[in-house]
C-alpha cells in the first residue's frame, strides 16, 4: 500500500515545451491536408461534370441514331434517353447535373447535323462537347470555354479530343 501512495504522491507530466511542440507537428499536418483535399474535392467536381456530360452525348447520339437528327433539349427530356440527367436550354452552375444543350442547325449550315452540349461544374468551369455528325468537320470536339454555334463551321480554336484541354 505504501507504494501506491508513493506513486500518486509523484508529480509527473507533460512540459509545456512537449506540448507545444505537439500541438506544432498537428498544425504542420493540418496545413499541408487542408489544400490537398480541396483539390481533390475540385477535380472531383470537374470529373463529376465532364461525367455528364459524356452521358448526354451518348444520349444525344442514341437520339440521331433514332432520328436522324440532333435533338433540343426538351425532346431529349422527353424521349427519357438518360433519365439520370436533367436537360435545359442553358448550363446553370447551381443545379449540378443539368446539362445545356444548343442546336446548331437555324443559322449554321449543318441542317441539324450538329450540336453542343455544355454543363459548368460546382467549381465554375464550363465544359462543352461539340458533335458535328455529317460534313467536312464531322467529329466530336471537347472544350472547356464558351464557343458558340459559328465554332461548328470549323474545329474551334482550344478544342482537344479529350478532357482537359491541352494549354
Amino acid at each position: 500500500i505504501t507504494w501506491m501512495r508513493e506513486r500518486l504522491n509523484k508529480e509527473e507530466g507533460f512540459t509545456l515545451v512537449e506540448l507545444m511542440v505537439v500541438v506544432l507537428i498537428i498544425a504542420i499536418l493540418i496545413a499541408i491536408a487542408i489544400p490537398t483535399f480541396l483539390g481533390a474535392r475540385e477535380r472531383a467536381q470537374d470529373r463529376a461534370a465532364q461525367s455528364n456530360l459524356r452521358n448526354s452525348l451518348t444520349a444525344q447520339k442514341v437520339y440521331y441514331t433514332d432520328t436522324e437528327t440532333y435533338a433540343d433539349a426538351a425532346q431529349l427530356q422527353a424521349a427519357g434517353i438518360e433519365p439520370s440527367l436533367a436537360f435545359a436550354a442553358a448550363p446553370d452552375p447551381t443545379d449540378v447535373g443539368v446539362v445545356g444543350v444548343t442546336l446548331c442547325d437555324a443559322n449554321v449550315a449543318t441542317d441539324g447535323q450538329g450540336m453542343i452540349v455544355e454543363v459548368i461544374s460546382q467549381t465554375g468551369t464550363q465544359w462543352g462537347i461539340y458533335d458535328i455528325a455529317t460534313g467536312a468537320n464531322a467529329g466530336t470536339y471537347y472544350f472547356n470555354a464558351d464557343t458558340g454555334c459559328a465554332a461548328l463551321l470549323a474545329a474551334p480554336a482550344g478544342a482537344t479530343d479529350g478532357f482537359p484541354p491541352a494549354p
